[in-house]
Protein backbone atom coordinates (compact mmCIF):
# COMPACT_ATOMS: atom_id res chain seq x y z
CA UNK A 1 0.00 0.00 0.00
CA UNK A 2 1.63 3.48 -0.96
CA UNK A 3 0.60 6.92 0.84
CA UNK A 4 0.30 10.14 -1.11
CA UNK A 5 3.92 10.96 -0.35
CA UNK A 6 4.99 7.99 -2.16
CA UNK A 7 6.48 6.23 1.14
CA UNK A 8 5.44 2.28 1.24
CA UNK A 9 4.17 1.80 4.28
CA UNK A 10 3.92 -2.21 5.55
CA UNK A 11 0.08 -3.31 5.05
CA UNK A 12 -1.68 -4.74 8.26
CA UNK A 13 -4.75 -6.94 8.00
CA UNK A 14 -8.05 -6.02 10.20
CA UNK A 15 -8.31 -6.34 13.52
CA UNK A 16 -10.16 -9.63 13.35
CA UNK A 17 -7.52 -11.03 11.02
CA UNK A 18 -5.00 -10.68 13.89
CA UNK A 19 -7.01 -11.98 16.32
CA UNK A 20 -6.17 -15.84 17.21
CA UNK A 21 -8.25 -18.57 17.92
CA UNK A 22 -5.25 -21.36 18.66
CA UNK A 23 -6.07 -22.71 22.02
CA UNK A 24 -9.47 -21.35 22.69
CA UNK A 25 -12.15 -24.06 23.38
CA UNK A 26 -14.03 -24.82 19.91
CA UNK A 27 -17.43 -23.02 18.91
CA UNK A 28 -20.56 -25.26 18.08
CA UNK A 29 -20.41 -24.58 14.50
CA UNK A 30 -17.09 -25.59 13.94
CA UNK A 31 -17.57 -29.08 16.09
CA UNK A 32 -20.83 -29.33 13.98
CA UNK A 33 -19.47 -28.88 10.54
CA UNK A 34 -16.40 -31.40 11.42
CA UNK A 35 -18.60 -33.90 12.74
CA UNK A 36 -20.79 -33.53 9.37
CA UNK A 37 -17.45 -34.12 7.58
CA UNK A 38 -16.56 -36.63 9.62
CA UNK A 39 -20.24 -38.51 9.20
CA UNK A 40 -19.64 -38.19 5.10
CA UNK A 41 -16.11 -39.93 4.96
CA UNK A 42 -17.36 -42.73 7.69
CA UNK A 43 -20.35 -43.23 5.60
CA UNK A 44 -18.69 -43.25 1.97
CA UNK A 45 -16.01 -45.62 3.31
CA UNK A 46 -18.36 -48.13 4.66
CA UNK A 47 -20.70 -47.97 1.34
CA UNK A 48 -17.12 -48.78 -0.34
CA UNK A 49 -16.57 -51.97 1.40
CA UNK A 50 -20.20 -53.34 1.37
CA UNK A 51 -19.72 -52.72 -2.51
CA UNK A 52 -16.54 -54.81 -2.01
CA UNK A 53 -17.92 -57.21 -0.22
CA UNK A 54 -20.45 -57.30 -3.28
CA UNK A 55 -18.43 -57.29 -5.54
CA UNK A 56 -16.24 -60.30 -4.52
CA UNK A 57 -19.58 -61.96 -4.09
CA UNK A 58 -20.99 -61.62 -7.24
CA UNK A 59 -17.52 -62.83 -8.45
CA UNK A 60 -16.90 -66.23 -6.40
CA UNK A 61 -20.37 -67.41 -6.17
CA UNK A 62 -22.17 -65.44 -8.87
CA UNK A 63 -25.09 -63.99 -6.98
CA UNK A 64 -24.89 -60.41 -5.60
CA UNK A 65 -25.60 -59.64 -2.01
CA UNK A 66 -28.04 -57.13 -1.09
CA UNK A 67 -28.04 -55.32 1.66
CA UNK A 68 -30.15 -53.39 3.02
CA UNK A 69 -30.32 -50.47 6.06
CA UNK A 70 -33.09 -52.59 7.76
CA UNK A 71 -30.88 -55.45 8.38
CA UNK A 72 -29.81 -55.57 11.48
CA UNK A 73 -25.76 -56.69 11.01
CA UNK A 74 -25.85 -53.82 8.26
CA UNK A 75 -27.08 -51.54 10.96
CA UNK A 76 -24.93 -52.98 13.80
CA UNK A 77 -21.64 -52.86 11.50
CA UNK A 78 -22.25 -49.69 11.05
CA UNK A 79 -22.14 -48.24 14.67
CA UNK A 80 -19.32 -50.71 15.32
CA UNK A 81 -17.55 -49.03 12.26
CA UNK A 82 -18.34 -45.34 13.61
CA UNK A 83 -16.78 -46.33 17.28
CA UNK A 84 -13.42 -47.27 15.31
CA UNK A 85 -13.15 -44.43 13.29
CA UNK A 86 -13.59 -42.15 15.75
CA UNK A 87 -11.80 -43.91 18.76
CA UNK A 88 -9.12 -44.34 16.20
CA UNK A 89 -8.43 -40.76 15.28
CA UNK A 90 -8.88 -39.22 18.72
CA UNK A 91 -6.42 -41.59 20.32
CA UNK A 92 -3.97 -41.22 17.48
CA UNK A 93 -3.88 -37.27 17.42
CA UNK A 94 -7.21 -35.70 18.92
CA UNK A 95 -8.54 -35.07 15.23
CA UNK A 96 -10.74 -36.78 12.85
CA UNK A 97 -10.19 -35.74 9.55
CA UNK A 98 -13.17 -33.11 10.09
CA UNK A 99 -11.78 -32.19 13.15
CA UNK A 100 -8.17 -31.62 11.25
CA UNK A 101 -10.46 -29.67 8.47
CA UNK A 102 -11.95 -27.02 10.34
CA UNK A 103 -9.45 -27.03 13.15
CA UNK A 104 -10.65 -28.50 16.20
CA UNK A 105 -8.46 -30.88 18.38
CA UNK A 106 -9.54 -33.22 21.69
CA UNK A 107 -7.47 -32.91 24.07
CA UNK A 108 -7.72 -33.53 28.16
CA UNK A 109 -9.14 -31.11 30.65
CA UNK A 110 -5.41 -30.35 31.27
CA UNK A 111 -4.65 -29.97 27.35
CA UNK A 112 -2.78 -33.29 27.13
CA UNK A 113 -3.03 -35.69 24.65
CA UNK A 114 -5.96 -38.02 24.47
CA UNK A 115 -5.04 -41.91 25.38
CA UNK A 116 -6.40 -44.41 23.82
CA UNK A 117 -8.16 -45.41 26.95
CA UNK A 118 -9.75 -41.92 27.07
CA UNK A 119 -10.46 -41.85 22.96
CA UNK A 120 -12.67 -45.43 23.90
CA UNK A 121 -14.14 -43.61 26.52
CA UNK A 122 -15.15 -40.90 24.85
CA UNK A 123 -16.35 -42.59 21.30
CA UNK A 124 -18.59 -44.89 23.67
CA UNK A 125 -20.16 -42.05 25.62
CA UNK A 126 -20.32 -40.04 22.70
CA UNK A 127 -24.19 -41.45 21.52
CA UNK A 128 -25.51 -40.56 24.69
CA UNK A 129 -25.15 -36.86 23.83
CA UNK A 130 -28.02 -37.43 21.09
CA UNK A 131 -30.42 -39.16 24.16
CA UNK A 132 -33.44 -37.13 24.57
CA UNK A 133 -33.31 -34.81 21.84
CA UNK A 134 -29.44 -33.93 21.60
CA UNK A 135 -29.57 -32.22 24.93
CA UNK A 136 -26.48 -33.50 25.66
CA UNK A 137 -24.87 -31.15 23.28
CA UNK A 138 -26.38 -28.15 25.03
CA UNK A 139 -23.21 -27.81 27.37
CA UNK A 140 -21.22 -26.60 23.86
CA UNK A 141 -23.17 -23.65 23.57
CA UNK A 142 -24.14 -22.49 27.68
CA UNK A 143 -20.86 -23.80 29.22
CA UNK A 144 -18.09 -21.97 29.49
CA UNK A 145 -15.48 -24.35 28.39
CA UNK A 146 -17.87 -25.74 25.71
CA UNK A 147 -18.01 -29.32 27.08
CA UNK A 148 -21.12 -32.03 25.80
CA UNK A 149 -22.24 -34.93 27.88
CA UNK A 150 -19.37 -37.14 26.29
CA UNK A 151 -16.73 -34.44 27.05
CA UNK A 152 -17.45 -34.43 30.36
CA UNK A 153 -18.29 -38.15 30.93
CA UNK A 154 -14.18 -38.67 29.13
CA UNK A 155 -12.64 -35.81 30.88
CA UNK A 156 -11.79 -33.81 27.40
CA UNK A 157 -12.19 -30.61 25.91
CA UNK A 158 -12.25 -29.82 21.98
CA UNK A 159 -10.10 -26.78 21.43
CA UNK A 160 -8.98 -24.50 18.01
CA UNK A 161 -6.12 -26.56 16.86
CA UNK A 162 -5.12 -23.69 14.56
CA UNK A 163 -6.84 -20.01 13.70
CA UNK A 164 -8.67 -21.32 10.94
CA UNK A 165 -10.87 -17.99 10.72
CA UNK A 166 -8.12 -15.59 11.49
CA UNK A 167 -6.43 -17.46 8.68
CA UNK A 168 -9.14 -17.39 6.03
CA UNK A 169 -9.64 -13.06 7.05
CA UNK A 170 -5.71 -13.05 6.66
CA UNK A 171 -6.50 -14.47 3.23
CA UNK A 172 -9.17 -12.31 1.96
CA UNK A 173 -7.59 -8.58 3.39
CA UNK A 174 -4.13 -9.56 1.52
CA UNK A 175 -3.95 -6.74 -0.96
CA UNK A 176 -3.56 -7.83 -4.39
CA UNK A 177 -0.59 -5.28 -6.26
CA UNK A 178 0.02 -4.83 -9.54
CA UNK A 179 3.65 -4.92 -11.04
CA UNK A 180 4.91 -1.52 -12.94
CA UNK A 181 4.54 -1.48 -16.48
CA UNK A 182 7.85 -0.90 -17.74
CA UNK A 183 8.23 2.50 -20.24
CA UNK A 184 8.00 1.37 -23.54
CA UNK A 185 11.62 1.08 -25.39
CA UNK A 186 12.68 3.39 -27.73
CA UNK A 187 12.81 2.16 -31.36
CA UNK A 188 14.03 5.40 -32.82
CA UNK A 189 16.77 4.96 -36.22
CA UNK A 190 20.20 6.21 -35.78
CA UNK A 191 20.10 9.95 -36.19
CA UNK A 192 16.94 10.51 -35.27
CA UNK A 193 16.35 13.29 -32.90
CA UNK A 194 16.25 12.36 -29.03
CA UNK A 195 18.73 9.48 -29.90
CA UNK A 196 22.26 9.43 -29.34
CA UNK A 197 24.65 7.48 -31.09
CA UNK A 198 27.62 5.76 -29.38
CA UNK A 199 30.93 7.52 -30.72
CA UNK A 200 32.61 5.37 -33.67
Amino acid sequence: MTAPTGKVVPFEPPPAARESLQGHYAGFASRFAAFMVDLVVLTGIFLLVLAAINFAASVLTGKNIHFNHGNTWVVVAYAVWAFIYFAHFWGLNGKTPGGALFGVQVVTNDGDDVSGRRAIGRALAFPLSFLILCLGFLGILLGDQRRALHDIIAGTVVIYCWDARAARLRLLSRPQYSAPHAPPESHSLPGSPGRTDPPG
